[in-house]
């Protein structure tokens, strides 16, 4: 079922939220150790991801180029001016309003590559699994966030399965761009690529570094213009007589 993992993660945002409500005051350790361990889970689900690559080449250049293009076109800037324009249109100024936490757990649940990644997982391959975990890291986030905002988090949990639906039915028809055997490459570069912006969100939970991710998704695009154009390539050389 291609929307398996999508309505799982929605779901999970709801469980979540009706437990922050339950459970209002957590520990800051609590809090602290639980968000840590859900960072390295991720890291080592990235290097595993990262490590399927055999182009590595393609994924270097889409790496390269897609931060280019992220970088020029601004997207972690522009998301976080959605964001401050959202919450603006919204007028919610009162601490625990619905409109506020509706959109501050939206923001947080749609944008980030674990979104995208999984998204694509489910529906080139049926592999749900990166969306299980983004399902167990959104269910504590919104847990969280649920202690301070309040009940409006559930809704977010709407705009995710609408957004990652789209992505997971959208990539099922790409095996009409690429032959069967290109495909399999497609998934593998992408899965790879992936698991590296994967793996920086993780460091990012674990505050090691700071990576815009955001403006490294480009990168998965430009993975799959390579792929497609290894395939044309390809049939030039076997058109080729030496």
């Amino acid at each position: 079922m291609v929307l398996l993992g999508t309505i799982v993660n929605g779901i999970a945002i709801a469980v979540g939220t009706l437990l922050g409500l339950i459970f209002t005051r957590i520990p800051e350790n609590t809090k602290t150790i639980v968000m840590q361990a859900m960072g390295l889970t991720v890291v080592v689900l990235g290097i595993d991801m990262g490590l399927q690559s055999e182009h590595i080449l393609i994924v270097i250049i889409s790496l390269a180029f897609g931060g280019v293009v992220g970088e020029r076109l601004r997207l972690d800037n522009r998301l976080n001016q959605l964001g401050a324009w959202i919450e603006m249109k919204s007028g919610a100024q009162k601490q625990g309003s619905v409109s506020k936490a509706f959109v501050t757990a939206t923001l947080v649940f749609v944008i980030g590559a674990l979104s995208v990644v999984g998204a694509l997982d489910s529906g080139l391959r049926h592999d749900h699994q990166i969306l299980y975990t983004k399902s167990l890291i959104d269910a504590f986030i919104a847990m969280i966030f649920a202690t301070t905002l309040g009940f409006g988090v559930v809704f977010s949990a709407i705009p995710v399965i609408l957004y990652q639906g789209t992505i997971a039915l959208l990539a099922t028809q790409i095996h009409n761009l690429f032959s069967p055997e290109q495909l399999e490459i497609l998934i593998t570069e992408l899965t790879a690529t992936g698991g590296i912006l994967i793996c920086a969100i993780g460091l990012n939970l674990l505050k090691i570094i700071s990576v815009k991710v955001v403006n490294l998704l480009p990168s998965l695009l430009i993975t799959g213009i390579l792929v497609y154009a290894l395939q044309y390539k390809e049939n030039i050389l076997d058109m080729w007589p030496f």
